[in-house]
């Protein structure tokens, strides 16, 4: 579990400071900056570099937020612990930092001696991937990358004038913003989606779409307050409201959650779109969830730890703080649990998303 670092995490630190260590070895450097960390495996990355580049200064920021730590209208030991509560005080002032522009100097380029290709799944023991054409997120890294989708999105097909309508969608790319996965690597900050969503509502129109695409912002940054708040206790099993319940571990359950072969199909689409894709609705999300842990019962760190490892989006304080919510363990004051067949009649009346994935022919391009 996260508490204790996986075997995963200790990989990565390997590979990150063997990369720092051939970077300095052509070019010392004596300040690295990067955005702050607190979770504890970004922590272990982050001191494994520090043992061995003791004489290097660090300069952290919150980047990864919206509106920064420093200036919420309260300290973080005081974030309220109900969403709405957090959302009506930060909107007040919508105290976000301006983006910074590049500097128009020209950048100098220089030959490296060692390879800065980013490692193929082959290279690391695993077997290569091929792409489901029935993905909803056909994803692609990169900051270009990302910056054309924020620019098509908002400005060349206008599709966040009816997000609020859509997002709740199943099938198809351009239900949702799927900005999640940009964000979550860093490709995209926060803040120009902010300043591109006001741009739009000063130069086109403001609607309840608009304002949405920030409202799910705020999640986002709440998420990331809670972690602040509450450390390590995110990743218990009791969570950050320490509440005990008698969690189960039934190597079935979990293999047919896993799988898509549980007694709903609604499930089983998603998790079948999740297992092929590395992607999953925030609606399908929800649901997967309350059925793993409130259902089945089913110990809901093995279910954060799927999604850790499968999806492409994953952030660690959205995954764990919405695992949280959803088991009752966390900042849910209702404690709900899905109607699964009524949020599959809602949501999925026709059937297209359920019979998109549990065709027996799997296409591949």
């Amino acid at each position: 579990m996260e508490e204790n670092g996986s075997f995963s995490s200790q990989i990565l630190i390997g590979i990150t400071t063997s990369f720092f260590q051939d970077i300095y070895n052509e070019f010392p450097f004596d300040t690295i900056i990067s955005q702050n960390e607190w979770t504890s495996e970004e922590r272990a990355i982050e001191n494994e570099i520090k043992t061995t580049f003791p004489n290097v200064n660090w300069n952290t920021f919150y980047d990864q937020f919206l509106i920064h730590p420093e200036d919420l209208p309260f300290s973080i030991q005081d974030l309220p612990n109900v969403f709405t509560a957090y959302r009506k005080k930060v909107e007040q002032s919508w105290d976000v930092k301006n983006c910074v522009e590049l500097p128009m100097e020209k950048f100098t380029t220089v030959e490296l001696s060692f390879s800065t290709e980013i490692p193929t799944l082959e290279d690391l023991g695993y077997e290569s991937i091929s792409i489901d054409n029935r993905s909803a997120f056909p994803f692609q890294g990169g900051e270009n990358t990302a910056l054309k989708h924020l620019k098509n999105y908002i400005w060349e097909f206008q599709q966040i004038k009816t997000y609020k309508e859509t997002r709740n969608e199943l099938v198809g790319i351009n239900y949702s913003t799927k900005f999640s996965a940009w964000l979550a690597n860093g490709s995209l900050s926060p803040r120009i989606v902010y300043q591109e969503v006001r741009k739009f509502e000063q130069e086109v129109t403001a609607n309840e779409s608009t304002y949405w695409v920030l409202f799910e912002l705020l999640w986002r940054d709440f998420f990331k307050c809670v972690s602040l708040k509450f450390g390590d206790t995110l990743f218990y099993q009791s969570g950050i409201l320490d509440r005990k319940y008698h969690w189960k571990q039934n190597p079935t359950i979990i293999q047919n959650w896993i799988e898509g072969k549980t007694e709903y199909d609604f499930v089983n689409a998603n998790m079948l779109e999740l297992k092929l894709t590395g992607w999953m609705s925030n609606r399908g999300r929800q649901n997967v969830a309350s059925y793993f842990a409130k259902e089945k019962e089913q110990d809901w760190r093995i279910g954060a730890s799927y999604f850790e490892a499968m999806l492409i989006d994953y952030d660690v304080h959205s995954n764990y703080g919405n695992w949280n919510y959803l088991a009752g363990v966390g900042n849910d004051p209702r404690d709900r649990k899905f109607n699964i067949d009524l949020q599959a009649k809602n949501y999925d009346s026709f059937h297209v998303f359920r019979n998109l994935w549990l065709t027996k022919n799997k296409v591949e391009v």
